[in-house]
């Protein structure tokens, strides 16, 4: 039992080298890790506070692009909608104009055949004329191949014109 019991000079002695490494690490080590665990608190502190900011900044570039893209999407409908009414406009435009190519060409065909049926009416009428001259002439030459009857002929004329 001995060796379970302290003797007091070590006794002693023991209590005097912890006082004194107590004071040397006071003075020495517990200062700079104090220091340094006060350091790296602030530090881990002030990344913590980077990371609110940075959420909340995060937070609201996000609003601003959700804001951005609505606005970009209106402006894109508003410029589908102008480009479709346009398209429409230029549509029923270029049927208008087609429509009224299509009555003036309608127009210029009926005059073009009025035209050529006046024409082919005047044409006929001085064949008839030139064929009923040279049928009235052939007659005539036949009739009046003796002298008898073209005296009675001129007679008979003569006699119309004073009726008439």
């Amino acid at each position: 039992m001995d060796l379970l019991t302290p003797d007091l000079g070590l006794l002693f002695w023991q209590v005097v080298v912890f006082l004194g490494l107590f004071f040397i690490l006071r003075t020495f080590a517990w200062k700079p890790i104090t220091d340094s665990l006060n350091e790296r608190e602030n530090n881990i502190q002030s990344a913590l506070d980077l990371a609110e900011k940075t959420r909340l900044e995060m937070t609201a570039l996000k609003a601003d692009n959700e804001k951005l893209l609505a606005q970009a999407r209106s402006e894109r409908e508003a410029i589908l909608r102008g480009a479709k009414e346009t398209a429409d406009k230029m549509v029923a435009d270029s049927r208008e104009k087609a429509e009224a190519e299509g009555k003036r060409i309608l127009e210029q065909a009926r005059e073009s055949m009025q035209n050529e049926r006046q024409a082919l009416i005047t044409q006929m009428k001085k064949e008839v004329v030139t064929l009923s001259l040279d049928i009235a002439e052939k007659v005539l030459r036949k009739e009046l191949s003796d002298k008898g009857a073209q005296e009675k002929l001129v007679t008979d004329l003569v006699a119309q014109s004073r009726l008439n």
